[in-house]
């Protein structure tokens, strides 16, 4: 298998081209899809490849055309619906919840909708409380939606490519800080299962797990805690739902400490779900209280200089590692 270096967002654009060209019933459609920007390059020369009657823009009627989505899937299509910001798929909350989320079940599994809804969320292009939100635990809360939140270019090819095939809804979340990111990436065609979290770093001592963009800030706490003697474990999640609980679980075991960190809210949040499915199911294996570090209770303020202060970053994730590893001022000196 060839391997090469390209962007996430370029992963993307490749899984989309890929899926697309193995099934004709796959489309794709969005505002500004066939825009020369290619929503951050992610669509980039869609339409020239498949033509206009497969790469649709649409209007501002979100939840309209959610509902023009799901109904050509449960006819048959295979239709990938792409919002540039999570906050404006909101005004199809109806459609995704009550419609997609339930149609295999209220049919009796008789009817299927294959339907991929590509949300951006995370700082970025579009600050403030309504351009910059993750509500991912939002989705996660529904029984018959899937949701994904990729961190590598090579896991954005692979679980979108799993996305397109799946037969249930699935909710594919890309945090805008990551379509820029770099990494080595097969060119060939493949998928990534959903439901199985990444071990992307091995360690002994504690565990970190993570979604999305924190999955980079805590690989960087994992380096400067091994410069103090500590191996850490970091987890990436990727799939929410279903969420890998053995892989998550089997590694507090091993090490007996937990710190999860997410880009959403900290309340009711997925930090709060990990930490109590693990309390459940490996109380007596923990050392000490789990930990947890997301965004703090009040909405996204729409100073940069404001912020700052507001995103978690590695340095937040190393102090409370630091105290939960019960490491001493001296030690943090050194580093």
């Amino acid at each position: 298998m060839s391997e090469r270096s390209i962007t996430f967002a370029q992963a993307i654009n490749e899984a989309l081209i890929q899926g697309m060209t193995e099934d004709p019933n796959v489309y794709i459609m969005g505002e500004g899809v066939p825009d020369p920007k290619g929503i951050f390059g992610t669509t980039t020369g869609l339409r020239d490849k498949f033509g206009e009657n497969r790469v649709l823009d649409m209007p501002v009627a979100e939840n309209g055309m959610t509902g023009v989505a799901i109904g050509s899937a449960i006819m048959g299509m295979r239709p990938i619906l792409t919002h540039q910001r999570v906050d404006f798929a909101l005004l199809a909350m109806d459609q995704m919840v009550n419609q997609a989320a339930k149609w295999h079940y209220m049919f009796g599994g008789k009817h299927i909708v294959p339907l991929v809804i590509r949300l951006i969320v995370g700082r970025g292009w579009g600050q403030g409380p309504q351009h910059s939100q993750s509500l991912q635990s939002w989705f996660a809360h529904i029984p018959g939606l899937k949701v994904v939140m990729p961190t590598t270019p090579q896991d954005a090819k692979g679980l979108l490519l799993a996305s397109i095939r799946d037969d249930n809804p699935v909710i594919f979340l890309e945090h805008r800080w990551l379509h820029n990111i770099s990494d080595r990436v097969k060119s060939e065609n493949y998928d990534t299962p959903l439901g199985k979290a990444r071990i992307s770093r091995e360690g002994e001592d504690l565990t970190i797990v993570s979604t999305s963009y924190m999955t980079l800030e805590a690989l960087r706490v994992a380096e400067w805690l091994e410069k103090a003697g500590v191996s850490t474990e970091v987890v990436d999640v990727r799939s929410l739902r279903p969420l890998d609980t053995e892989t998550i679980v089997n590694s507090v075991e091993k090490t007996g400490k937990l710190l999860v960190t997410d880009t959403g809210w900290t309340n009711y949040g997925v930090t709060a779900e990990i930490m109590a499915l693990v309390t459940e199911q490996a109380f007596s294996k923990l050392k000490c209280a789990p930990r947890r570090v997301a965004l703090p209770d009040v909405p996204t303020p729409t100073s940069h200089a404001v912020a700052q202060y507001y995103y978690p970053r590695a340095t937040d994730l190393y102090r409370v590692a630091c105290d939960l590893l019960e490491m001493t001022i001296n030690v943090l000196k050194r580093l």
